[in-house]
C-alpha cells in the first residue's frame, strides 16, 4: 500500500475515531483525550514544512467543522506542524534517521526518541488548544491540571496506537 493511501486512510479513521468515540469522553471536565494529532506526528520525514502545515490546517479545520470549535484545533495543529521539523532535527542522530522507515515510529527512531518526540508535540498541542479555548488565566491551576491530564491520556493513546500498529522491520 502506498504511503499516500495509508495517510488518507489514517486521516479519515483518526477523524472518525476522534469525533465518534473520544469526543464523547470527558472525565470531570478535566480530561479531553485527543488522538487525531497522530496524523501529523506520523507524516513522512521528508515531507516539506509547508505541506505539513497545510495538512495540519486541513486536519484541524476538518475537526473544527465536526466539533464547532471555531479554529482551535486548526491553530493547535498548524502550531505543532510548524514545530515538527525542529523537534525531529533536534532528536535526530548524527547521520539522521533510518531511510528505510520513512515515517517517525518506534522502529525508525527508537523507543525513547519516539516517546520524547510525541510527548513534546502532544504537550505543545494541548497547551495551545486549552489556552485558546479557556482564553483566561483566571484559574491557572485548573488550566495546568487540564493540560497535564489531557496530555497524559493522549500520550497513552498515541503510544498504545504505536505499539499496536507499528511495523517490525
Amino acid at each position: 500500500m502506498s504511503i499516500l493511501l495509508k495517510n488518507i486512510i489514517r486521516f479519515i479513521l483518526l477523524i472518525l475515531f476522534q469525533v465518534l468515540v473520544l469526543d464523547q469522553i470527558l472525565i470531570h471536565q478535566l480530561v479531553n483525550p485527543y488522538l487525531y494529532m497522530l496524523f501529523i506526528l506520523l507524516l513522512p520525514f521528508n515531507l516539506p514544512r509547508p505541506a505539513v502545515q497545510l495538512l495540519g490546517l486541513l486536519l484541524g479545520l476538518t475537526l473544527d467543522m465536526f466539533t464547532d470549535t471555531m479554529g482551535l484545533h486548526a491553530a493547535a495543529c498548524v502550531f505543532i506542524a510548524y514545530l515538527r521539523p525542529f523537534i525531529l532535527n533536534i532528536l535526530s542522530p548524527q547521520g539522521g534517521f533510518e531511510v528505510i522507515q520513512r515515517t517517525p515510529s518506534v522502529t525508525s527512531m527508537g523507543t525513547s526518541q519516539f516517546a520524547i518526540y510525541v510527548s513534546i508535540l502532544v504537550l505543545l498541542h494541548n497547551i495551545v488548544y486549552f489556552c485558546l479555548s479557556v482564553f483566561s488565566f483566571a484559574d491557572p491551576l485548573y488550566l495546568l491540571i487540564k493540560i497535564l491530564l489531557s496530555t497524559a491520556v493522549s500520550l497513552f493513546l498515541v503510544l498504545l496506537y504505536e505499539l499496536l500498529f507499528f511495523s517490525r522491520k
